[in-house]
């Protein structure tokens, strides 16, 4: 006897000018921009807010705003503007952020991920958006070629049907693009960078940690030979020894990058597989408590701490790419290459997590260009991606995909997908060289000395 899959509940059907999926950085700053040109966009979001990585990821930091520099008591040089200090100078304004605090060679700046959501819900209805929580895309719409029309969703309601002029696959996974059949890799032949349960400790005197430890969030060759010493004994499993430990901009807390999620057969795991996913969730929040327990033990000030939350899902760092016009090369960010279709700066160094040490490859006083293609999909119509599934490759991207960047992205693809609305006309046929032009206009100083 044959079974089939059977939903009666109504199917409803919407139609708008711009659809987003995804409510990451990327997605939040493309529908805000779209709507601000008088445009009818839609934002679907799986969970019921938005942050993608840096709040259901709980990353909990806007990297990627300034120069990194050798130059010893150097002063914060910010190279991103547009919808990325947009954002920060909003989070900023309710207490949501930390000032710049060091970071290597660089700085970031740590924020509340609960002000975070409220500042996305705030642009977003200010801008008009309509938001769709708990959806999640489970096929696009076509005309048997490869122009994409939209998506249908999965909502508890049932099944809705969401036609668009234009659509952004702002996914973080290039889920849009993979749904569509359009080309797209998976990081280094298949091998991507592994994921990460990242954790925010309370009860911590951070006065007393910070004496200990000084104010680079990268924590100091003797924490970790105290990590390595204290794996040796066999009482914690901790398989990563260079950590990163970010005071927050509420009182007695830390946020906690620490963990090295792999296998059980020693792979990275690759989020894009539910086993992979459901593996990587248990094992992460498996060492979050032997990593706090090391702390409670062994750091100063951290002695009364206890884990307050970890993320809603393990941070994902790296799965599927859109294969797009062009590609960022490993190349164009270690030299720092400029592009006349330059939409977004990155002075990000090459973050590679792998190993219990990761490695960090620095650009030093300079910022490298993304261009538009990287957002083109070099096959398929009415379709722009969004965020860290650019086309880049392996090493660039993990430059490329962090918060800053992002937002730069998002306020390039939502003016693109407006000019396309507009304009009538193929996202593909936009210049990139204009829509630079465009971003000058509206704050994204690509074009004007780092400040």
């Amino acid at each position: 006897m044959k079974t089939h899959p059977t939903d009666r509940r109504e199917h409803e059907q919407l139609a708008t000018d711009v659809l987003v999926v995804g409510g990451g950085a990327a997605g939040v700053a493309a529908a805000v921009t779209a709507a601000r040109q008088g445009l009818a966009v839609t934002l679907v979001e799986r969970y019921g807010f938005c942050g993608g990585g840096a709040v259901a990821g709980l990353s909990g930091t806007v990297c990627g705003l300034y120069a990194a520099t050798d130059r010893v008591g150097a002063a914060p040089e910010q190279v991103v503007h547009g919808f990325a200090d947009e954002f920060v100078k909003r989070l900023d304004a309710v207490g949501g952020l930390t000032a710049p605090v060091k970071y290597g060679k660089t700085f970031t700046r740590v924020h509340d991920p609960l002000k975070w959501r409220e500042t996305a819900d705030a642009l977003l209805r200010e801008a008009g958006v309509q938001v769709v929580f708990h959806a999640v895309a489970i096929g696009v719409l076509g005309d048997g070629g490869e122009a994409v029309e939209g998506v249908v969703l999965w909502t508890k309601q049932g099944r809705v049907t969401v036609r668009a002029a234009v659509t952004i696959d702002a996914s973080g996974d290039a889920d849009l693009v993979a749904m569509a059949g359009l080309p797209s890799f998976v990081g280094d032949h298949g091998r991507v960078q592994n994921p990460t349960m990242i954790f925010r400790l309370l009860g911590v005197d951070t006065a007393a940690f910070l004496a200990a430890y000084g104010h680079d969030t990268i924590m100091p060759p003797a924490v970790a030979q105290m990590i390595e010493a204290a794996r040796a004994t066999g009482r914690y499993d901790l398989p990563r020894s260079k950590i990163w430990l970010f005071t927050t901009p509420r009182p007695g807390e830390l946020l906690c990058n620490c963990t090295r999620v792999v296998g059980r057969d020693g792979r990275e795991l690759n989020p894009l597989f539910w086993r992979d996913f459901t593996e990587a969730e248990q094992e992460g929040r498996r060492q979050v408590r032997d990593y706090a327990r090391f702390f409670r033990d062994h750091l100063v000030g951290c002695a009364a701490s206890f884990v307050d939350d970890t993320g809603v899902q393990v941070g994902v760092r790296q799965t599927r790419q859109m294969e797009g016009v062009a590609r960022l090369a490993n190349a164009d960010v270690v030299s720092g290459a400029k592009h006349p279709d330059g939409i977004a700066r990155s002075p990000w160094p090459i973050e590679l997590h792998a190993g219990e040490k990761p490695k960090v490859e620095w650009l030093l006083d300079d910022y490298y260009e993304v261009p538009y293609g990287c957002f083109v999909p070099v096959r398929g119509e009415n379709l722009l991606a969004a965020g860290r599934c650019l086309s880049a490759e392996h090493e660039a991207v993990a430059s490329a995909r962090v918060t800053a960047q992002c937002f730069a992205y998002g306020h390039a693809i939502g003016h693109a997908a407006a000019i396309a609305v507009k304009d009538k006309i193929a996202p593909r046929n936009i210049a990139g060289r204009d829509l630079r032009i465009v971003l000058d206009r509206d704050g994204a100083g690509l074009d004007r000395s780092p400040s």
